[in-house]
């Protein structure tokens, strides 16, 4: 009975030995390891499947076994006696199944597990796990060294992906190459979940940018993430290392998108932030100027750029900075300003020497004559560097005492050495005024005593205007005469109508103002005022005779004489309402009228028409009661009379 209980035994344990044996050449055959996810994915239900499969045959295997060995273990007759020796070796097989099933039950199909490497041979490289069995990886998934040899040796500590705790030859089915790529995809999560860097290696140029592998995973730097301004050589970059971070991901499409330019964004802020807290107003940095442009420049401190204005660049004048400096010196500079939270800088170069306006009212006190070259010419004037930094302005108003303005370019011309006398300084702004014409005497000063108020003088008609001519006295001054003073006898006249430029003209002096150099001239008054006889020729209440020369809405002007108008108002045109003066008279009419007022001051005579005609009736009807008293004509045929004498006389 015994015997046949330790050949049931060993029966038994040839069975478990056989579905446990290691068939490594048919695995490594059979499971192939694609570098993607889902090719891994793939292998594992391939994997799956025909371990399975296996498992049931050797299922069914044992199963048979077990019957076969059935009958001759019923037909033994157990003896009722059981040694000591038999109880503990049953003990020891069950302890050691149940440390098995322990062991079956630690590992985890798809984790990653530590390994060690126990044997390498040409198709495959066998790994320890710690399992019941141990485990192959074909030799393919490992790198290979320049030798050609796989990059593993025995005894290394790898990490292995768990495909499958057995096959349906028993073997563990591991993975180095899944490992790896589930390691660096759990990197590359990390990576762009905390924004931390991560390391690449540049393979190829694409399409819009880089292929870069980390580790066996392809990823994709576009162009513009490379550096933190455009590139033009990429093939510089294939085959180095770089650090980068991940700026998309997208798992499901296994997409991985990297950014050089982000890295060294974090790294130029840090930078620069520690350079803005450093910076100091007064001190002396050194840096590099980057471009230029119209207005300044800016200058590289290394990692932040500061500007340096143009005017900031010299004492002097200067049209462009690239008088100054050009790109790529190296320069030192005083920090004007720092504004940290805006990353502004404003930097001065001339600040690194005294400036010279502090000794100017010194040197060039005013009304003193100075020597200087023009260095600038515009509109209005013309610059004059005294020294180095030192500039005054000769305003167009000082270069000439003539009011006829030329410009500045027809005196002077751009580096002329001149002398000018010094007019007023300005410390503050940097402002020195200097006059040219101040080095000859003043004419005008001496005009009062050349032509005295009332004095006749002859000139010439140099300009006309609408208010009035210009006539030339002496060489640089003017005098005009007004419109107001063109005539007596014209209230408002076209200077044009009266005098033609080129002229020459006899006037009398009105005035003359020094401080303002003006000077006021009347043709007019070469006659005598007519005016001045009107209060004596022209009683009011007395008949005059004139010329309608002008009608407008409020009645019509008529001409007495030259020089000599009166106004016969709407009112005084007719008994009867009036619309408008021409109901009555037109322009050329000579009429009889009544003087009825006089302002000799406002030069206004105020005529009638109508009470003209009141008064014609007054002495006909007068002459006709002296003659009714001897039989003279009728009332009505006087009336007549009167009418007839006023027609043939108007």
């Amino acid at each position: 009975m015994v015997e046949d209980v330790k050949k049931e035994e060993q029966l038994t344990n040839e069975t478990t030995s056989a579905s446990g044996d290691l068939v490594q050449d048919d695995t490594a055959e059979e499971v192939v390891i694609s570098d993607e996810e889902d090719d891994a994915s793939n292998l594992e239900a391939s994997v799956i499947s025909e371990d399975e499969q296996s498992s049931e045959e050797a299922t069914d295997i044992v199963e048979t076994e077990a019957v076969e060995i059935d009958s001759p273990v019923d037909e033994i007759e157990v003896s009722d006696a059981i040694t000591e020796e038999d109880t503990q070796q049953e003990s020891s097989i069950d302890n050691m199944e149940t440390a098995i099933d322990e062991s079956l039950r630690a590992f985890e199909e798809g984790e990653i597990l530590r390994g060690v490497v126990v044997k390498i041979d040409s198709e495959e490289v066998i790994v320890d796990v710690g399992y019941k069995s141990e485990g192959s990886i074909p030799i393919s998934e490992f790198d290979k060294l320049p030798d050609g040899t796989p990059d593993v040796q025995v005894g290394e500590s790898i990490p292995v992906y768990l495909v499958h705790k057995e096959d349906r030859d028993g073997l563990v089915v591991l993975s180095k190459r899944i490992a790896d790529q589930k390691i660096i995809w759990n990197d590359i999560e990390t990576s762009y979940e905390d924004g931390k860097a991560i390391k690449g290696k540049v393979t190829r140029r694409i399409k819009g940018g880089l292929e870069v592998e980390i580790g066996n995973i392809s990823c994709f730097l576009p162009a513009s993430q490379i550096e933190l301004r455009p590139i033009q050589d990429f093939d510089e970059y294939i085959g180095k290392t770089l650090e980068m971070k991940v700026i998309s991901l997208n798992p499901k499409r296994r997409n991985i998108v990297l950014s050089r330019r982000a890295l060294l964004e974090d790294e130029l802020r840090a930078r620069r932030r520690d350079l803005l807290e450093s910076l100091q107003i007064g001190q002396m940095v050194e840096g590099t100027v980057k471009n230029i442009t119209d207005f300044g420049a800016f200058v590289d401190l290394g990692g932040v750029d500061g500007l340096l204005h143009k005017v900031d660049m010299s004492w002097g004048r200067i049209n462009h900075p690239s008088e100054v400096i050009s790109a790529g010196d190296k320069i030192q500079v005083i920090i004007l300003d720092v504004k940290p939270e805006e990353e502004r800088i404003s930097l001065g170069l001339k600040q690194k020497t005294p400036d010279p306006w502090s000794t100017v009212e010194e040197k060039y006190p005013v009304d003193s004559i100075v020597t200087g070259k023009v260095t600038n010419i515009v509109d209005y004037g013309a610059f004059v560097e005294l020294e180095e930094g030192v500039e005054g302005l000769v305003h167009i108003t000082e270069m000439s005492w003539s009011r006829r303005l030329v410009h500045p370019s027809k005196i002077m011309k751009r580096d002329d050495v001149i002398e000018a006398r010094v007019l007023d300084i300005d410390t503050e702004r940097k402002k020195i005024s200097l006059g040219l014409k101040q080095l000859q005497p003043n004419p005008w000063e001496l005009l009062e005593t050349k032509y005295p108020v009332g004095s006749r003088i002859h000139g010439r008609v140099r300009n006309l205007t609408d208010f009035g001519a210009f006539v030339e006295i002496e060489k640089g001054i003017d005098g005009l005469i007004h419109v107001s003073d063109m005539s007596w006898a014209k209230r408002f006249v076209n200077p044009r109508e009266i005098l033609k430029e080129g002229d020459e003209v006899e006037v009398i002096v009105l005035s003359i103002d020094t401080e303002n150099q003006r000077v006021s001239l009347g043709l007019k008054q070469i006659e005598p005022d007519p005016w001045l006889q009107v209060s004596e020729k022209y009683k009011v209440g007395s008949t005059i005779r004139g010329e309608v020369v002008n009608l407008t809405e409020f009645g019509a002007f008529v001409r007495l004489e030259e020089g000599v108008e009166g106004l016969i108002h709407i009112s005084e045109l007719d008994e009867r309402h009036v619309e408008t003066p021409d109901e009555i008279v037109s322009e050329g009419d000579v009429l009889n009228l009544k003087v009825i007022s006089i302002d000799g001051i406002e030069r206004r005579i105020g005529l009638s028409l109508r009470a003209y005609k009141q008064e014609q009736e007054r002495t006909s009807i007068k002459r006709y009661l002296e003659e009714q008293e001897g039989e003279g004509p009728t009332l009505g045929a006087l009336i007549r009379e009167a009418r007839e004498e006023y027609q043939n006389e108007n």
